[in-house]
């Protein structure tokens, strides 16, 4: 572990560092916007060409109103931190998938899948702003181009994604589904403890902006945390036990509330 830390330490310094918004915490960034952003639209039509999407309407449109909304939000806080250039390249899809996954993804670049099988659970239009204020805030943090940098650099793949393609495409490939969480059923919980913090945090403040209610994002995931298997053990996961996260989404919930009107 402590080499693997040295290891992002020297990369950070040669190859450089980005930082999140929001939060400002640096993170090692071996990957282009561009080359990630290129990979996700390629991969995320081969997920629509071998899914089902949804045929219920008005289950779609609610996906793709609240989606659009918290984009918006999204752009909003960007200019007005004259940040607009990092969601340069962006191409927002958003689309329901007919699956029993409780499950939501953004991959870079703004494309988004909702799975049916969540929608029980969210319940309403602000439990959905919940899940993609989540979700959307990995993309836009660049929360997969982190892992992906991370484990190009252990697996020697090298600096460079397109030259990584060309010398092992189908170990890039796996990386990089990895890296967004493509196919993982573990749902919403993918990524590292910093990094789902992370996206509660600015998740909160994009829905907030978006005109929904914050507060809802405790009951969300105390409807979440019933739906997790017994056992959840927090330092045996790579992510915040349910406790732990409505604790600290409770915390942030002042400052998110700043940013709210109600639509």
């Amino acid at each position: 572990m402590f080499k693997k830390f040295l290891l992002a330490v020297a990369l950070c310094a040669t190859a450089g560092c980005s930082s999140v918004p929001i939060t400002g915490r640096n993170q090692l960034s071996l990957v282009s916007d561009q080359e990630i952003n290129t990979m996700s639209a390629d991969e995320y039509q081969k997920v629509l060409q071998t899914s089902r999407l949804s045929s219920n309407a008005s289950q779609t449109a609610m996906v793709r109103r609240v989606g659009q909304r918290i984009q918006q939000a999204v752009e909003t806080y960007f200019r007005q931190q004259n940040q607009s250039a990092q969601l340069e390249g962006y191409q927002w899809e958003y689309n329901l998938i007919e699956d029993p996954q409780e499950n939501a993804w953004c991959m870079p670049g703004g494309k988004v899948a909702v799975y049916t099988g969540i929608l029980p659970i969210t319940e309403d239009e602000n439990g959905l702003a919940v899940v993609l204020g989540h979700e959307i805030a990995h993309a836009v943090a660049r929360h997969s181009n982190e892992r992906m940098s991370q484990q190009m650099a252990a697996q020697g793949l090298g600096g460079v994604l397109s030259a990584a393609v060309g010398q092992n495409p189908s170990a890039t490939q796996n990386v990089f589904l990895q890296a967004v969480g493509v196919g993982s059923q573990v749902g919403l919980l993918k990524f590292s403890r910093t990094q789902e913090s992370e996206a509660d945090h600015l998740g909160l403040i994009f829905m907030a902006m978006a005109g929904y209610n914050p507060d809802t994002a405790v009951s969300f995931w105390q409807r979440m945390a019933a739906k997790q298997q017994a056992g959840n053990i927090e330092l045996l996961s790579t992510h915040p036990s349910d406790a732990t996260r409505i604790a600290a989404i409770q915390r942030e919930l002042p400052e998110a509330r700043k940013y709210y009107t109600a639509r």
